[in-house]
Order: structure tokens, then sequence, then C-alpha cells
């Protein structure tokens, strides 16, 4: 007997395409839907122990990752793939589920990782907040 979880069937993609320059990974589902991931989305909630922790208020805020590629893209069984991202982060693994949730949620979850940053004072470019170094800089006549 199969229980309701079992039986919900759930996209997998048919097609999966790194576009290194717009840093996107294309992923494209059997249910017809086509998400451009941008490889900072992936990078900053990646599901690995390192970005999420092992519990709840153990998340670490990624920063500093504006300009993350990804150098590679491996198969994980037939249910994940595994990036490897410029900056060394290689311990996430997304499963197909997954992608489809940074696809469809996508814009939410970026919205929320921004507000993040600016809560924490911190920018995407550097790990510390870009603002205050323009500011700094300027205050020495620098423009």
């Amino acid at each position: 007997m199969t229980s309701s979880k079992q039986s919900v069937l759930q996209s997998v993609p048919i097609s999966l395409v790194v576009h290194k320059q717009s840093r996107k990974l294309e992923v494209a589902f059997d249910d017809g839907a086509v998400f451009m991931l941008p490889f900072e989305l992936m990078r900053v909630y990646s599901l690995s122990a390192e970005v999420r922790g092992h519990g709840p208020g153990q998340e670490v805020l990624q920063t500093g990752k504006r300009k993350v590629d990804m150098s590679a893209l491996e198969p994980v069984g037939n249910y994940a793939v595994k990036p490897i991202f410029s900056d060394g982060h290689v311990s996430g693994i997304y499963n197909w589920a997954y992608l489809y949730t940074l696809g469809r949620d996508g814009a939410a979850m970026w919205e929320d990782y921004l507000q993040r940053l600016d809560a924490a004072g911190h920018g995407r470019e550097a790990g510390r907040d870009l603002l205050m170094t323009i500011k700094s800089a300027g205050s020495h006549g620098c423009t």
C-alpha cells in the first residue's frame, strides 16, 4: 500500500544547462516549468550544514557571494545534483524538489536574503557592507 505522499507525482528535470556568463542554472522540468536559477541564490540557500547549521537557529548568513561561479555540476544518483562553486563550497546537494522550490519561490527567497544581509550590515560584494566602504572612502576625499 502506498501513502498519499508516495503517490504524488513530482516533477523531474528533463534538462539542466549551466550558463557561465549569466551565472545561472537553467532547469527545465517535465511539467513544462523552466527556471533560471542564479548561482548566487543557489549558493546562499544551500541545504548544506555549512549554511543551514545542524538545527534551528544555527543558520549562517552567506555574504560576499555576488560573483560566485559554478565550476561543475555533478549528478547524485538519479535524484539530485551537487554544484561545485568557485568559492570552494562543495557540500550542498540539490534534489529535484528543492531545485523546483528555488525556481518557484526564488523571488521571495531572494528578497528575504537581501533583507537579512541589510539587517546584519553586510553586502553582496565582499561580505562587508559595501555602503559603509563607500561612505568611508568618501570621507577621505575619494569619490
